[in-house]
């Protein structure tokens, strides 16, 4: 039920959510002021949500900076799902957060780690059968890794699932902790907090950082649809990092 709800509810969170409640409000009030009190709130609330510069700070502020392990070779590198999407006809394909794949199997590749666990099955309310692993199964085999090497979770929906089935395996696996992790930037600080707490010793390595090192420009004050996006993403985390605090 959990899981349903936080599906359906999600949007309530969303800026323009808000925004548009808001002038929904004003168009309907008939006392004057509180229209343009309304009006000046979700004007102020469009800005600040779509640019630039509040998403990148925001970005800078909260994502785990990027780590560099050491010489010793980690027993697992355990890599987070979400960078898989299916398509109308049903096949996977690598969207945005693709990276995620691209570190955690170098890590593979280049013996920081011995072995990867994956974790990811499908976070859609009605699945229709696909699954993220069986893709990530298939890439893995396409890139020639031994399947000894792999552990595969086909069951988990959210990050909670992700630590429950990945601990069951790695304990199977009798592979001895500290893990590296593999997720986004933003993904992190939830991921860490929550694998912490199911008892998992897990070391973070970070990929998808959305936090620029360069310079400000005028434009990155002007309206931008991928800022407000990027802040869906931001406000969906602190939110998911506030519940796990409290679960």
């Amino acid at each position: 039920m959990f899981f349903i709800l936080s599906k359906v509810l999600v949007v309530f969170i969303f800026p323009l959510t808000w925004a548009f409640g808001l002038l929904v409000y004003a168009a309907f009030t008939k006392r004057q002021k509180r229209k343009q009190a309304l009006l000046i709130v979700a004007i102020t609330l469009l800005y600040f949500f779509s640019n630039r510069f509040t998403a990148d700070t925001m970005a800078r502020i909260w994502d785990v900076a990027p780590y560099q392990p050491s010489a010793k070779t980690y027993s697992c590198v355990v890599l987070l799902g979400g960078f898989v999407s299916e398509d109308e006809s049903g096949q996977g394909y690598f969207n945005w957060a693709a990276d995620r794949y691209t570190q955690a199997t170098k890590l593979l590749a280049n013996h920081t780690a011995s072995h990867l666990l994956f974790s990811g099955g499908s976070s859609d309310i009605y699945p229709d059968g696909f699954s993220e692993a069986a893709f990530v199964k298939a890439e893995l085999k396409k890139q020639n890794f031994a399947d000894s090497l792999i552990l595969l979770d086909g069951k988990a929906r959210n990050t909670a699932e992700n630590a429950i089935f990945a601990k069951q395996l790695l304990k199977q696996a009798n592979l001895q902790p500290p893990y590296l992790m593999v997720t986004s930037a933003f993904h992190m600080r939830r991921a860490m907090l929550i694998f912490k707490k199911a008892g998992i010793n897990v070391v973070p390595y970070t990929s998808n950082n959305m936090a620029p090192i360069r310079h400000i420009y005028l434009k990155d004050f002007l309206p931008d649809v991928d800022a407000i996006n990027q802040w869906n993403i931001y406000i969906k985390e602190m939110v998911g990092y506030i519940v796990a605090c409290l679960s």
